[in-house]
């Protein structure tokens, strides 16, 4: 997603009036967080999608907000969104943080019936960050969004 000028991506964008998502973010990092949000939140008004968020207080969180919700909540979103920066630091941290962060959305792909959006970002500083929240890569938000819309139409489609 990080490539410069990916712009196939916004080709082909379905229309889907009658979906929900929900979107959990993380209170780190929120000057970036935030934008990525705004980004996302823009693609799914434009789309006429419904949608809710959920703040979590670290990416680590994330895969337990996302399954917990989707087992307790009486309304079953058609895609979850899930919104991060991790930004390496001095120690191993950033490691253990990405990996399990993408052992957790790739396992709840695995066993949720709807699909869960990578759009975390892994960057080694905040320069990076920005890069992706509006910056040369675009708006990371805004793609998790698109990513959100075209596997929706595709779990609709194959059900």
């Amino acid at each position: 997603m990080a490539t410069k000028g990916n712009t196939d991506l916004h080709k082909g964008i379905p229309t889907i009036k009658d979906a929900f998502v929900v979107i959990v973010k993380t209170e780190w990092n929120a000057a970036i967080i935030n934008k990525l949000e705004a980004g996302a939140k823009k693609i799914l008004k434009a789309s006429g999608v419904s949608f809710k968020t959920l703040t979590v207080p670290g990416a680590f969180e994330i895969p337990f907000a996302v399954k917990n919700h989707y087992t307790y909540c009486k309304t079953v979103p058609d895609a979850y969104i899930t919104l991060g920066t991790i930004i390496r630091g001095d120690t191993p941290h950033f490691d253990y943080v990405c990996k399990a962060v993408t052992d957790g959305v790739l396992q709840l792909n695995l066993s949720l019936d709807v699909p869960v959006i990578f759009g975390v970002l892994t960057v080694e500083n905040e320069q990076q960050a920005k890069e992706r929240i509006g910056g040369v890569h675009g708006n990371k938000g805004e793609e998790s969004a698109i990513t959100a819309l075209k596997m929706i139409a595709l779990n609709r489609k194959l059900k």
